[in-house]
């Protein structure tokens, strides 16, 4: 028995949380949920494959980088109500996304890495990393993150 099977898979989950914000009139939740939507069904379309969790969190992953990133705009233009409403919606799709790892555990597998292979310059770093996309953590690992952690540890 697949687990998936016992629980509702994350897209019916956001296609019930659609009706139950249009049922409550929250239009912000309601657009912000259909617009995600929306982008899984074109993800889904132009990679011509089911919708499954996997999509669902990779397009979800995509639509909240793209909204950070717009922030970054917005807030260097002094657009803060622009801002706020993308933090709201960042929240929202968050719900729906496994959660990261916290910077302490990012920075012990880190250091476990280095140990493990030995790496001692930045030259190494692509070690390292292999051996961290190895690990069962390392779908809730953000990469850019540690390659910037790793540069700083490695140059010394």
């Amino acid at each position: 028995m697949h687990p998936a099977s016992l629980m509702a898979s994350l897209y019916e989950q956001l296609r019930a949380d659609i009706v139950t914000s249009m049922k409550a009139r929250d239009s912000v939740s309601t657009t912000a949920l259909r617009t995600a939507d929306a982008g899984i069904k074109r993800a889904a379309m132009d990679a011509n494959k089911e919708i499954d969790d996997a999509l669902v969190i990779a397009t979800l992953r995509k639509a909240v980088k793209n909204l950070t990133d717009a922030n970054i705009d917005f807030l260097k233009h002094g657009r803060n109500d622009l801002a706020d409403a993308n933090l709201v919606e960042i929240k929202l799709l968050e719900k729906y996304l496994p959660q990261g790892l916290d910077a302490a555990k990012v920075e012990a597998l880190i250091n476990e890495a280095i140990a493990e292979t030995g790496a001692k310059t930045p030259k190494e770093m692509g070690k390292v990393i292999g051996a961290l996309k190895k690990r069962p953590e390392a779908s809730l690992i953000d990469f850019a993150v540690v390659s910037k952690l790793l540069q700083g540890k490695l140059a010394g």
